[in-house]
């Protein structure tokens, strides 16, 4: 997994799905992944990186440590 800080969008999809997630899905306003009841919201495309701060807050509601992000 790519260390802790401003990921690219792409990068970000393909680390979810090597832990589990499926997707991502259309819904809303925004894409999601699902593993299992777990439902992350994906941020659109866009031309820079996804930042610490949202990073932060995605792993949060896919219940993934930095840890957990930074060894798979």
């Amino acid at each position: 997994m790519p260390p802790f800080g401003p990921v690219k969008r792409k990068v970000l999809i393909r680390s979810l799905r090597q832990l589990s997630f499926k997707g991502p899905e259309s819904g809303g306003r925004h894409q999601h992944m699902i593993r299992g009841a777990v439902r992350v919201d994906i941020p659109n495309p866009h031309n820079g990186d996804i930042g610490r701060g949202l990073l932060a807050t995605i792993l949060k509601q896919a219940g993934i440590s930095r840890d957990e992000w930074e060894s798979v």
